[in-house]
């Protein structure tokens, strides 16, 4: 008997109660509302609680009170269910198990073990839970740990009612943001270098970005002598990437957290889909260009405004 079955068994004796009283002439109302049960704010008034009595008022033309003594008046299954059955203004049922009922399912958790609660809802249907996906420009933070304890709760409760889930960490490696981690790279590079260079004014600044730099320093001076000021910033934003998306596999690891799929924008974009989606939206005239940028006519679809999808420098938004 799980806790679910134990609220059905609750809601069951209410509901019968509910009937009895209505063919005794002592409830009137045609459709019984909603019979929802929450826990007591405090533990001493009971397991369950129920606010049907306040709800039965109105119909009734009776004070909640009255409602919720007829109800308990008419409880079946009284001595099977319940060891209290109290009345708490201006109308709540306060109801208090008897310990058997949660002895059994005690013993259902026992006997089940893990899959205790696990159910076939999702009939194996394939779900894609996408979580964290932190920029790797960047070590994670304690947002990020948040996001990765509700992520993987929420991957995991799909998968005990029997959905196919598959994780996914969506990697924001294209884009201008990557083109400022290989430049904040670049200049801390060039700084331990002794050729200082101008710092992006909207770069990384935090130390890990000289600790990456340092890196940078020892294991590829070497392959960089020679090379153009491009190629090197270049060479710089691909080893910071691949530095830090690997700190952040790590961290993940660290505290339980593992993905199935790491998807790459980049990939997308290389792949040609973003443009083929783009081209097959101006066929259908849902893009337009203005001032150097490609606009989605999302206001037709009922949004507030029109939304850039491609801006003036080629960047996809």
């Amino acid at each position: 008997m799980s806790s679910g079955v134990v609220q059905e068994k609750v809601t069951s004796a209410l509901l019968g109660a509910l009937n009895g009283a209505k063919q005794k002439g002592q409830l009137k109302t045609e459709a019984w509302p909603e019979l929802s049960l929450d826990a007591p704010k405090r533990p001493e008034w009971g397991d369950l609680a129920s606010t049907v009595a306040m709800s039965l008022a109105a119909s009734e033309q009776r004070a909640p009170h009255d409602i919720a003594q007829i109800i308990i008046d008419n409880l079946s299954q009284r001595e099977q269910l319940f060891d209290r059955v109290e009345i708490a203004r201006p109308g709540f049922l306060n109801l208090t198990l008897k310990p058997s009922i949660w002895q059994e399912v005690l013993r259902e958790i026992e006997t089940q073990g893990s899959t205790y609660g696990r159910a076939e809802l999702g009939e194996s249907r394939r779900v894609l839970v996408e979580y964290v996906s932190a920029n790797p420009t960047g070590p994670l933070h304690v947002g990020h740990g948040r996001g990765a304890a509700v992520g993987q709760a929420v991957a995991n409760m799909l998968k005990a009612v029997g959905y196919d889930v598959v994780s996914e960490y969506y990697i924001n490696d294209a884009g201008r943001q990557m083109k400022l981690l290989g430049t904040s790279v670049y200049a801390r590079y060039e700084a331990l270098s002794n050729r200082p260079v101008e710092f992006p004014t909207e770069g990384y600044h935090g130390a890990y970005i000289t600790a990456v730099a340092e890196h940078v320093k020892q294991q590829l001076e070497s392959e960089l002598s020679g090379r153009t000021a491009a190629e090197v910033e270049e060479r710089c934003r691909t080893f910071a990437y691949q530095e830090l998306l690997g700190l952040i596999r790590e961290d993940l690891k660290y505290f339980g957290i593992e993905f199935e799929s790491w998807f790459s924008v980049a990939s997308l974009v290389d792949s040609g889909a973003v443009q083929r989606v783009l081209d097959e939206l101006k066929a259908q005239q849902f893009l337009f260009e203005e001032e150097g940028a490609w606009w989605f006519r999302s206001s037709a679809f009922g949004d507030e405004k029109d939304r850039v999808v491609r801006k003036q420098d080629g960047e996809y938004t």
